[in-house]
């Protein structure tokens, strides 16, 4: 019997994995992209056959609205077929398939991920979310008693208790900054946190786009604020990868983080942290790496044994996300947001809090209704309408719903939310513990 080589069977099956392990991800939107492909973005945003052939490459509940794609999106059936595929070839030898198999194709993951972002593979980081990524940064950067911090009142809880915690253990100071909600402009934004700054400032920290109500920040600006002055310039883009289209450059920070699967609808638990090449050396990694990998992104990805078949699926994400195309997908949620927010905005006590300027919004948005707190809303539309959306609160300063809408959204979803924005009952109703 003929002794099967250890390296010929490990080259036949990395032949057979693109067929086995990477179907044509997008062959369910191929026969719909004729009717888009001539259209503007803002008139292909419109096009509900088209938007209805996308939904269907999605799994998903259509007896209940789901507005919170904020929190975390559900993936189309494409990338999760993906993702059983890895988990199968994991079973079948983990030890031998994913160190020799699935480990090599996740740097085609980094490679397709940075050239999305527009970033040298050499500065991508993969990741299980933002905060990883993020508190990776903040645990890692040297700073002393005395240094300070600016961030807002509105950005992630998470990336503010990494601060704070830093704050009770190294003596920093952390200052948040408030501000309208909407904002007249960006620019009261950038004045807000520029005035912010002390001699002492060494971190601007702040939210590419706001989990609370989507606002989207000048980050190019602060960033380039904050170089000028030897300040780091932190950007959470928790909110913005995926959503609409924007490069590295069009940033300039020194460290973005993101999560996957939101809005490139990616398996649950992907992330990447992006770190400006000539920093990385500055920053230690949260958990243990060797000395010669100080300088290497990778450092930051040292978390011991992880499921490997979630991270090889990005691809088919990334794929499935080009397909639909970036300026139409903005586009599309745009739309929507717009389509509720003006459905809402004259209903008698119905307060924005997002702004329709298309510089500052996307796919989030968010409102109060006087007389009904944040929690008693959030309940009303599950249990009267079966609509899913997420109560957000800025103590001290205003309280509402958060609606996030997706590519598989219809027209007739948001409508239905309109309806029953419209109907509420104006009397206050129990509260639910607040929910981030």
């Amino acid at each position: 019997m003929a002794r099967i080589h250890r390296r010929s069977f490990l080259t036949a099956m990395a032949a057979a994995s693109a067929t086995f392990l990477r179907p044509e991800p997008v062959r369910f939107i191929e026969s719909f992209l004729p009717r888009v492909r001539d259209l503007t973005p803002d008139r292909a945003a419109q096009d509900e056959a088209f938007w209805l052939g996308v939904r269907q490459a999605f799994t998903i509940d259509a007896n209940h609205i789901n507005l919170n794609s904020g929190s975390v999106s559900p993936a189309p059936r494409v990338v999760a077929e993906a993702m059983d595929r890895y988990w199968t070839i994991t079973n079948m030898s983990p030890s031998l398939y994913v160190d020799e198999l699935l480990y090599p194709e996740v740097e085609l993951v980094r490679q397709r991920l940075a050239a999305t972002f527009g970033c040298d593979p050499e500065e991508l980081a993969l990741t299980r979310n933002t905060s990883e990524s993020l508190l990776s940064v903040q645990f890692g950067m040297k700073l002393a008693a005395g240094d300070e911090v600016v961030t807002t009142t509105q950005d992630y809880p998470r990336m503010l208790m990494g601060w704070d915690q830093r704050a009770r253990r190294d003596g920093i100071v952390v200052r948040r900054v408030s501000y309208p909600t909407p904002p007249p402009s960006m620019d009261t934004l950038y004045d807000a946190v520029v005035a912010a700054v002390t001699p002492r400032t060494k971190v601007i920290h702040v939210s590419h786009m706001t989990y609370t109500a989507g606002q989207i920040f000048p980050v190019k600006r602060l960033a380039d604020f904050a170089r000028s002055r030897g300040i780091w310039s932190i950007a959470d883009g928790g909110h913005t990868f995926g959503q609409f289209p924007f490069t590295r450059d069009d940033l300039g920070c020194d460290v973005y983080g993101t999560s996957l699967h939101k809005w490139l609808t990616a398996p649950v638990g992907n992330g990447f942290l992006y770190v400006r090449r000539d920093r990385i050396r500055e920053i230690w990694p949260l958990y243990a790496a060797p000395p010669e990998q100080d300088a290497d992104i990778r450092k930051f990805e040292q978390i011991g044994t992880y499921p490997i078949s979630l991270r090889n699926a990005v691809s088919d994400a990334l794929t499935f996300h080009e397909a639909i195309g970036f300026e139409r997908k903005a586009a599309r949620l745009r739309f929507l947001r717009e389509r509720w927010m003006r459905g809402i905005e004259g209903v008698k006590g119905v307060r924005l809090l997002t702004s329709y300027d298309p510089a500052q919004a996307c796919a989030l948005g968010a409102f109060s209704v006087e007389g009904i707190g944040a929690n008693a809303m959030t309940e009303y539309l599950l249990q009267k309408h079966r609509i899913h959306v997420r109560p957000r609160f800025v103590p001290g300063e205003w309280e509402g719903v958060r609606v996030t809408p997706n590519v598989f959204t219809t027209v007739d979803e948001v409508d239905r939310l309109v309806a029953a924005v419209t109907g509420a009952p104006r009397r206050e109703r129990p509260s639910l513990p607040p929910s981030r």
